[in-house]
């Protein structure tokens, strides 16, 4: 028999205890890993309590911080806009007649006064033209003088009853024709005087001229949309801008106390101041899809910092608060409740304040109520501060300060003190 076959016929008991044997061995060794590791990490678990009870000591230890004095000054009060550069007038200059470019007499980007030359135009037709009518006046003059004589003549002869009446008043109202004749030569020798001066292009304005339009030796004609060249009054030039219609009424209660309004204009980045004004006007209704007025502010633009269509930030001065307290903006929190600042007592502990805040400025806050000018207050590390905190002060209005050598001894009693056992 092959022990294949003595293997299957073994009895149910055997069987059954065959079975058991491996399983039971399993059960005892996972048993023995659980006893293991729970002996091995006994003295783990007692550092981690130690650490956990020297971090509840350590709670009571200062905490490191800066702060800053809060200050006292006067408090400018400014309303932000976004505006747009916005030329006072701007014009392309055009040529009146058809004709060759002769000349060019200005340099792109230079500033023109009013009048000043820019462009001549070939005159010789225009003086041609001028030539035939001053010709075609003298020849009527002529004709209208003869008339005059032959009337003064039939005057006479109808005295001595030597002509008729009624010759007399053709020749009268033939001197009338010639007159106007005359005066309509006089009209064609004034326009061709005109077109000729348009065969010189001057500047209509003062500005600063752009880039030409078009090059010398070409036929500018009179119908052309682009033109010569554009010309761009800088100086004054004005800014458009908008603000919220929240805003409207502290604008319009200071635009009627009849002072002048200033205005400052600052670069994309609202950092570089680029020129002064005063506000010049107020639109008279809202944008109801924005809800923001829109205000004009004109600039002497002296310098040519400002251009036209150039993107600005608007600063204006809307008022000035008196002897207000100042802080910085970092030393204001804020929960539920509202704002508060920490106050560093004379104990170099810090005392949750609330306060009232007034206009912001840069990086300035107008406090306007519950906290005095000279008064320390928490600008950093109020992350780990609460109401009573023991404060260690490691800088003050930028300013490092030397460590307390009494705060560490202190500390280390307070922990002494509670790591006393009965």
């Amino acid at each position: 028999m092959s022990q294949h076959n003595r293997r299957t016929l073994l009895p149910p008991a055997n069987r059954r205890r065959a079975f058991l044997l491996p399983g039971s061995l399993i059960v005892l060794a996972i048993i023995a890993a659980v006893f293991y590791f729970q002996h091995a990490s006994s003295p783990d678990g007692e550092k981690s309590d130690s650490k956990r009870g020297k971090r509840g000591r350590d709670n009571d230890a200062p905490v490191a911080v800066s702060a800053e004095t809060a200050g006292k000054a006067d408090f400018p009060v400014y309303l932000n806009g976004l505006g747009t550069v916005t030329a006072l007038r701007s014009v392309t200059v055009r040529s009146r007649v058809d004709g060759e470019l002769m000349r060019v007499a200005f340099t792109e980007g230079q500033m023109v006064k009013e009048g000043d030359l820019l462009a001549e135009i070939d005159p010789r037709p225009f003086q041609v033209q001028l030539q035939q009518a001053e010709g075609q006046l003298l020849r009527d003059e002529a004709l209208l003088k003869n008339a005059q004589l032959d009337h003064e003549r039939y005057l006479t002869l109808l005295e001595q009853d030597s002509i008729s009446a009624q010759q007399t008043k053709t020749q009268e109202a033939q001197v009338k024709q010639y007159q106007g004749i005359v005066e309509m030569d006089k009209a064609q020798v004034n326009n061709a005087k005109l077109q000729l001066s348009y065969a010189k292009l001057t500047a209509p304005i003062p500005g600063r001229v752009g880039l030409r339009q078009i090059d010398q030796g070409n036929i500018l004609q009179a119908n052309d949309a682009n033109g010569l060249v554009v010309i761009t009054q800088l100086q004054p030039i004005s800014v458009v801008f908008t603000l919220p219609e929240d805003k409207v009424q502290s604008v319009v209660k200071r635009w009627r106390s009849n002072e002048a309004v200033n205005v400052e204009a600052y670069d994309r980045a609202g950092k570089t101041k680029l020129a002064d004004g005063k506000l010049l006007a107020l639109d008279n209704q809202i944008d109801p899809t924005t809800g923001t007025l829109k205000l004009k502010a004109q600039f002497d633009n002296n310098e040519s910092t400002l251009f036209a269509n150039q993107f600005v930030n608007i600063k204006m001065h809307l008022e000035t608060l008196p002897g207000v307290t100042l802080v910085s903006s970092a030393a204001i929190q804020h929960d539920t409740q509202g704002p508060f600042v920490y106050v560093v007592g004379s104990e170099k502990t810090a005392q949750a304040r609330r306060v009232t805040l007034g206009p912001t400025e840069n990086d300035k806050v107008a406090v306007l109520d519950n906290l005095a000018a000279g008064e320390t207050v928490v600008v950093d590390g109020v992350d780990r501060l609460r109401d009573g905190s023991p404060v260690d002060i490691a800088k003050k209005d930028g300013i490092a300060v030397a460590a307390d050598p009494n705060a560490q001894t202190k500390s280390e009693g307070k922990s002494r003190k509670n790591d006393k056992r009965p």
